[in-house]
């Protein structure tokens, strides 16, 4: 086992860890948690002996075997499958030594060859990276020839190749698409040996760890149960905190207030229910992040024009190369949606072309005059001025979009809520880490008040705490959202409907986020899936002039149909606003508790009557919302399906 005894590091003036012990039993998958900076990639390195620390000891078995995710990416003109071969070191030795049949040791070593399965070594390295999503004629490519990310993706094959007693994952879902984090979690639930786990994606980690080691207060914690069980735990004991109890209270009523909004929303569409799952989740799960450094609103939108944009019978693609065909497709305020698909098939080209950044290769496509697209992906961060501060950034956006109307108190209130704050908000964004990056990324783009949200993968780099806050804005934010994510948990709370990229064609997925690994399977098998719109027998459409111009009469007729409706929706909500406001300031009356005493009887009574009447009226207005609600989407589909 691996047991840390009174350990005490430092790095710099900082004390990572003072006296902190704890064991880990061989076979355990451990997930490693705490806040940045704690000392998670420290104690990475203690094990790996490349950190001399300042008191206590660490053991580790002497004969175990140990692999881990280099940082250096190769860049060389070795092919890809030879990088991931180098893993297996006694592989690669006696893959040498059986090479000259004359040595005198020749026979015990190719024992040892065949003993170790070594004449399929070739096959198990392409099977990992076929696994990562490299395609079978990228396996013999130059590493030089890929970009970073795939980089990354090859020295993650080149530690699963390891045959290791332990093996010492940092991020590993960094760069990694939903399809390759799916694979990779089935991998390493097969893996024997015992697994410490650095992750940002809270599925990801609870599907995968038996035992939870948190870093706290320069000590170390391990928990028995995956990071689920651990934030159960963590939440009992802050709210015996008394000095934490308030703000967790606060935080459970503002979650319960999503849950309620949103049961009414939820039909008894799969996706639906399974984002009211992950909503009621969200509501246990807060008390948790009480003391998370995030928590930041994205500014509603200064006009909401309905819809935002549509496209018809569309073509997306690289010059003539279509990849995604006849696409059907809008978005009206509030929308939530997510994009998910096999590795290639199309998903960033879609948000790319709703993003104005590719060309309509056939097809129509509307938009608003009034649409303001925030769009974030990873080049964002790369177009971020690194000798320019947060609040040099921050200031300069100012000024463009509002002629330098916030304050420097207003802006670093801003910048704060995203973890810029001190002398975080007036550093240069050069040495930042990529985390800090995305965040800063993210602020700017937020701070355009947006009213349709592209984000491609926003989480990467992301850790737990920001995550969570990212989660908990996208559902206050009143304009429309289209998500691609590896993060499942991001896609269950900020997706009503899915829409599946596969086989050229961008379709309504029937099922849930839960139901898409079962899908991918049966996809991959070559077998026919039957989650997807994909599956559905084409529709005959008559051709003829008259045809068409008839459809597009009963389509204007519809589209006209829908605007009282969102009028109507957005009048329930503002009267729902209303009321809740006003039963909040009663229930405020009646906790205080002077209100009971017996010369205050006739306003007590007068409190519990209005309380009573709000209650009804607002549950009237919830009903009419909800009412409103389905028909509006029982139209849009409509529209949609042209039905």
């Amino acid at each position: 086992m691996i047991q840390f005894d009174n350990l005490s590091i430092r790095r710099g003036e900082n004390l990572l860890f003072d006296n902190a012990s704890c064991q880990i039993h061989p076979g355990q998958k451990v997930g490693l948690t705490g806040a940045n900076g704690c000392g998670k990639s420290s104690l990475f390195a203690v094990l790996r002996n490349e950190l001399v620390i300042d008191k206590g000891d660490v053991k580790i078995p002497r004969d175990w075997v140990m692999a881990h995710v280099s940082q250096e990416a190769p860049a060389n003109e070795r092919p890809a499958i030879e990088h991931v071969l180098d893993g297996d070191t006694e592989w690669r030795e006696l893959d040498q030594k059986i090479l000259d049949p004359t040595h005198p040791r020749f026979m015990k070593y190719q024992s040892r060859y065949e003993e170790i399965d070594g004449y399929s070594a070739r096959s198990r390295a392409a099977q990992l990276l076929d696994g990562l999503g490299f395609k079978p004629q990228d396996i013999e490519k130059p590493a030089k020839e890929f970009s970073g990310g795939w980089r990354v993706r090859l020295n993650v094959a080149k530690a699963l190749m390891c045959r290791s007693d332990l093996l010492l994952l940092d991020e590993p879902t960094n760069h990694l698409d939903l399809d390759a984090v799916l694979w990779l979690e089935k991998w390493l639930k097969q893996y024997s040996g015992t697994l410490v786990l650095i992750a940002h994606d809270r599925d990801f980690l609870d599907e995968l760890t038996t035992h939870t080691l948190h870093i706290e207060n320069q000590k170390a914690q391990l928990y028995k149960g995956n990071y689920s069980a651990f934030e159960r735990i963590r939440a009992e004991q802050l709210a015996n905190r008394q000095a934490q109890f308030d703000k967790q209270q606060r935080e459970v009523a503002h979650m319960q207030d999503f849950v309620r909004r949103f049961r009414a929303k939820a039909t008894k569409a799969t996706q639906a229910q399974s984002r009211l799952k992950a909503l009621e989740k969200m509501e246990l799960i807060a008390p948790a992040h009480v003391d998370s450094p995030f928590s930041f609103t994205i500014p509603d939108p200064e006009k909401n024009p309905s819809p935002l944009l549509s496209l018809h019978n569309a073509s997306a693609g690289y010059d003539d190369k279509v990849i995604v065909d006849n696409i059907e497709f809008s978005m009206t305020p509030g929308d939530r949606v997510g994009l998910i698909g096999p590795n290639g098939a199309g998903k960033s080209t879609l948000i790319k072309l709703l993003a104005g950044e590719l060309k309509l290769l056939d097809g129509n496509f509307h938009a608003s005059k009034e649409i303001n697209i925030g769009y974030f992906a990873q080049h964002q961060i790369e177009q971020l001025q690194m000798d320019h501060s947060p609040m040099e950034h921050i200031a300069l956006l100012d000024r463009e979009c509002n002629g330098s109307k916030a304050t420097e108190n207003q802006l670093r209130r801003y910048l704060g809520s995203f973890g810029f704050s001190g002398t975080k908000a007036t550093s240069k964004v050069k040495p930042f880490s990529g985390g800090e990056k995305s965040r800063l990324a993210l602020a700017l783009i937020c701070y355009q008040r947006p009213n349709l949200l592209l984000l491609d993968e926003p989480t990467n780099h992301l850790d737990l705490e920001m995550r969570q806050a990212l989660a908990v804005a996208l559902q206050e934010y009143s304009g429309a959202v289209v998500l691609v994510s590896h993060d499942r948990h991001l896609l269950k709370v900020n997706s009503d409907k899915l829409i599946l990229v596969a086989n050229g064609r961008a379709t309504e997925f029937r099922g849930s986020v839960d139901d898409y690994p079962k899908w991918l399977a049966e996809h991959n098998r070559g077998g026919d899936p039957k989650l997807s719109d994909n599956n559905a027998e084409p529709v005959k459409l008559e051709h003829s002039a008259a045809a068409k111009k008839e459809q597009k009469r009963i389509e204007a007729e519809r589209r006209k149909e829908l605007q009282p409706l969102s009028s109507k929706i957005k009048r329930a909500e503002r009267v729902m606003e209303k009321l809740a406001a006003e039963k909040e300031a009663v229930e405020s009356l009646l906790a205080d508790t002077t209100l009971y005493n017996e010369d205050n009887k006739d306003k007590l009574k007068q409190c519990l009557t209005d309380q009573a009447y709000l209650q009804k009226e607002l549950d009237q207005a919830e009903a009419d919302w909800l009412m409103y609600s389905e028909q509006h989407e029982q139209l849009s589909r409509e529209l949609a399906t042209g039905t």
